[in-house]
């Protein structure tokens, strides 16, 4: 019998030649008789494989018990995880493996996630809803709204406060079909450290959620990003380096250096960093506004102004991409335009989600401090999922001496911020290192 070399499914793509199971990219422990067997059920995809059948394609024709039999497929199912409901049996027809027809819908979503654009996780929302007017218990696709959430929260697409509550009731119903996966685990560490500030609660999340699975690449940069937050740079730079032996060439690697090297003041390392991050990935947003950003502090205005104006190409339905870019004119003495852009957010604000953290930077480049420190206070009415980086990010350095800043700083992050220790940030507890090894 000829067989495809490989079979895609799901997340899963079953790869004949080197009879290996992999989801999305990462090889899945199977015994090599459960793969033949799985391979037998998906090449009859749709259709029952009777005892009989599974015998002489499965084993080859070698004798075994129905109990085998059953005991193999079994493990198969097992092996696909919150999956292997597709694996299904009936007596006197056999085993069939049946992929729903909302497959397509779910991959289709995760597609428009990669785009990294407030659209992208839009129209993901949307696949993922049409998938659960079908089928409200699919896990896929509550994940799927899980992992859009935060993400439209943590890059301040939306407001903070909104779609908190949306990931919050994803999580919870995803929670009661599969139970506390390490990926919900990981998603539940980010949304406490960007949306409330729980920072020793995310990192125990976090942490835990790479001990159960090494594989978690987000989970890396998550954790990596609560270490900047909490100007631990040493420990955000060898989770990075942990990331790195797992997959190399993980997008957000790359960019997460630079955030890392941005926030430490290594300016030149952050430049290097975000150089190499668009060399990998061209078309990848938030690797351009990071290497903008190093340019920026670098002194490099027109290179940093070249990177800015290709993010928000990138991603033009970023107000805060627009108002980032901004802030680089005013500082390059561009003040006029600088000045209009933000005349045209501050007209946009009446129509969508604008996040007041952006602002800050940008009405501090035009030198007006009083308005900046109004929207410092405005991020926090909001919740602005940014202020997590309050106490790391450069850009705020010239407003850290003011009373105000320092008072939202100590509210946030308690008596040891960074507004009120200087830049060389808090001591690590032991227990804190411990923790993450």
């Amino acid at each position: 019998m000829g067989w495809v070399e490989q079979l895609a499914f799901g997340p899963f793509c079953l790869d004949v030649r080197s009879s290996r199971l992999l989801r999305d990219g990462v090889p899945v422990d199977l015994r090599p008789q459960a793969f033949q067997a799985l391979r037998t059920l998906l090449h009859h995809r749709g259709c029952h494989v009777d005892y009989e059948q599974m015998i002489a394609e499965a084993w080859e024709g070698t004798l075994v018990s129905r109990h085998t039999v059953a005991v193999t497929v079994g493990e198969a199912k097992k092996a696909l995880k919150e999956y292997g409901c597709w694996i299904h049996y009936r007596p006197k027809l056999g085993y069939c493996i049946e992929i729903p027809r909302c497959d397509d819908q779910v991959k289709m979503g995760w597609h428009f996630t990669r785009r990294h654009t407030r659209e992208g996780f839009e129209k993901a929302l949307a696949c993922f809803e049409k998938v659960l007017d079908e089928d409200r218990s699919d896990f896929r696709a509550l994940k799927g709204m899980c992992t859009c959430y935060l993400m439209l929260g943590a890059y301040g697409m939306r407001e903070p406060r909104k779609v908190y509550a949306a990931f919050l009731d994803a999580h919870s119903r995803a929670v009661e079909l599969e139970g506390l996966t390490p990926e919900l685990r990981s998603d539940r560490g980010h949304a406490r450290h960007v949306f409330v500030r729980e920072f020793e609660q995310a990192e125990a999340d976090l942490c835990q959620a790479l001990r159960e699975d090494p594989s978690l690449m987000p989970t890396y940069g998550h954790l990596a990003v609560l270490y900047v937050t909490t100007r631990r740079f040493d420990l955000a730079i060898d989770t990075l380096a942990r990331a790195q032996r797992v997959d190399a060439l993980w997008p957000m690697l790359k960019p997460m250096e630079t955030l890392v090297r941005y926030c430490r003041r290594e300016f030149d390392l952050a430049v290097a960093a975000g150089r190499a991050s668009v060399e990998l990935h061209p078309y990848f947003p938030p690797a351009r506004h990071l290497y903008a950003q190093a340019l920026e502090r670098s002194g490099r205005m027109d290179e940093a102004l070249e990177q800015h104006e290709l993010s928000c190409a990138m991603s033009p339905d970023l107000p805060w991409a627009r108002a980032e870019r901004a802030a680089c004119l005013a500082r390059a003495g561009h003040t006029e335009e600088a000045w209009e852009i933000y005349q045209e957010l501050e007209w946009l604000r009446s129509r969508e989600y604008v996040n007041a953290y952006s602002m800050i930077v940008l009405l501090e480049s035009l030198g007006r401090r009083d308005l900046a420190l109004d929207e410092l206070d405005r991020a926090v009415l909001e919740n602005s999922a940014t202020l997590f980086l309050l106490d790391a990010d450069p850009k705020l350095d010239p407003l850290r001496g003011e009373p105000r800043f320092q008072r939202v700083s100590k509210m946030l992050f308690g008596p040891l911020s960074g507004a009120d220790r200087g830049l060389p940030g808090r001591p690590v507890p032991d227990s804190a290192v411990a923790a993450s090894s």
